[in-house]
């Protein structure tokens, strides 16, 4: 297996090794964006089988599996957990080159200890073993966490969850924080009809608010705004194709709302971006107000398959990049909020990689005398969360930004098992200081580069979110 997940995996030198095993790889973890569910945690969940916690929900895998034309009853259908991961597992080989290969091997090594190759050869023994390990408590959701050495975990969550289980966890004596993250989305979704309608309807209940009109819908996610803060979030999070670019809004906006409401869509369509870039705009001076922290996730084209859309539904594994206008929407919006000094603090993630010159040249027109790296380059996100996506995301902001402000990785994953990106985003950034280093592009200083490292790494995170 030559170097293949040995201690300096990745890690192509003597100095790559140093500052990897020396300034990074024991720190704390702040993962400050994932899909992790808190009902598990709270509940100190102890998954029944390795298909459970490894296959169930990860599309990364389901991808894989059908393009090697795997059946999808052994994927998201009615194949039984260990029918599943035979499945899986005799695909392994085939994921060469793919982070698959390396998320699959490393996930395996740590926690469970496995560090023989997966295959269909040793598929029923390994999942034997990693099930049994499973049932134990150091293997249960805050046993996960406590081992990877997670500091704080921020979920994702809509405005009007009630956030019972991050109160059950606050309340209880769990060490690591477990935040929400206000997720808004499907407010901004006009043009869904009767989806949207009763989307507005949960959302106005939980607020405590009758919508009829746009103000009660701003007044509803101002009260969830208020009702997470008060449970400790501090993030807020968006999943866009793009910002749209709005000159300015129209007249009969709340009209065309109060149409919709009402059950009248015909005119939606038409102001969909305008209504979109309105409730963002207001909502973002809401974050300002509370001092919270925005993400915007730009650049996914989602559910490209509507065949498959019906029958599975989404966040199934048929999205991909798009190739959207990125730069004028996005400098109109942090601009607006700029001239009206309710611009918080801002992180931009890149699905195209041809945009990433863009979005690292972006964050530097807004940054704020008295905080370190106000407006971030996000790392390097879903189809880019491995090896060459995120040397390129750190290559394009050490070109153009500030790699030393940089806030590192973070999930975006539902997997207790995915910490190990945080392991692989390490090794690699050392690596790259290293052949800076190696190549005497940047000075032989370890103890300054591996302070940078550690930066990055977590101390940034930690100051940033505070």
């Amino acid at each position: 297996m030559g170097n293949f997940l040995k201690d300096d995996f990745l890690l192509q030198s003597d100095t790559a090794a140093d500052l990897y095993h020396n300034y990074a790889k024991h720190l704390p973890i702040i993962d400050y964006h994932s899909h992790l569910p808190p009902d598990a945690i709270a509940k100190d969940y102890n998954f029944k089988t390795i298909s459970e916690i490894w296959l169930a929900g990860d599309h990364y895998k389901w991808r894989a599996l059908r393009t090697l034309g795997v059946e999808e009853k052994y994927i998201t259908g009615s194949g039984t957990d260990l029918e599943k991961f035979r499945k899986w597992a005799a695909a392994v080989p085939y994921t060469l080159r793919n982070p698959l290969f390396h998320w699959t091997h490393m996930e395996l090594k740590n926690p469970f200890g496995v560090e023989e190759l997966l295959s269909a050869d040793n598929a029923d023994r390994i999942y034997e073993t990693t099930t049994a390990q499973l049932q134990t408590p150091g293997f249960s959701t805050q046993g996960l966490l406590t081992h990877f050495n997670v500091e704080m975990v921020g979920t994702t969550d809509d405005p009007a969850d009630n956030l019972e289980y991050h109160q059950q966890i606050a309340g209880s004596e769990f060490k690591t924080k477990i935040l929400p993250s206000f997720r808004p989305d499907k407010a901004f979704n006009i043009v869904q009809g009767d989806t949207y309608r009763s989307y507005v309807k949960k959302l106005g209940e939980a607020a405590g608010v009758t919508i009829s009109k746009l103000d009660d819908l701003l007044q509803a996610l101002q009260n969830r705004v208020n009702f997470f803060h008060d449970n400790g979030c501090r993030i807020s999070d968006h999943g866009l194709n793009a910002v749209p670019f709005v000159k300015e809004i129209p007249a009969n906006l709340n009209e065309i709302f109060e149409q919709v409401l009402g059950g009248k869509d015909q005119n939606a369509e038409s102001v969909k971006n305008e209504f979109l870039y309105y409730v963002l705009h207001k909502l973002c001076a809401m974050y300002h107000e509370k001092g919270w922290v925005q993400q915007f996730h730009l650049g996914a084209l989602r559910n490209n398959n509507t065949r498959m859309l019906s029958q599975l539904g989404a966040d199934t594994g048929y999205d991909s990049i798009g190739d959207f206008p990125q730069a004028e929407g996005l400098s109109n919006l942090l601009n607006s909020l700029e001239a009206q000094s309710t611009l918080t603090k801002t992180i931009i993630y890149n699905l195209n990689p041809a945009d990433n010159s863009v979005f690292a040249a972006m964050v530097g027109n807004f940054q704020s005398e008295g905080i370190k790296g106000k407006v971030q380059f996000g790392s390097g996100w879903w189809f880019l969360d491995q090896l060459d996506g995120m040397t390129e995301q750190i290559n394009s902001l050490s070109t153009i930004g500030l790699i030393s402000c940089f806030i590192g990785m973070l999930t975006d994953s539902r997997s207790f098992l995915s910490y190990s990106r945080h392991e692989y985003f390490r090794r690699l950034v050392c690596n790259i200081f290293a052949n800076d280093i190696n190549q005497g592009l940047i000075p032989n200083d370890l103890s300054w580069t591996g302070k940078i490292i550690g930066d990055i790494c977590y101390h940034n995170a930690k100051n940033y979110f505070g």
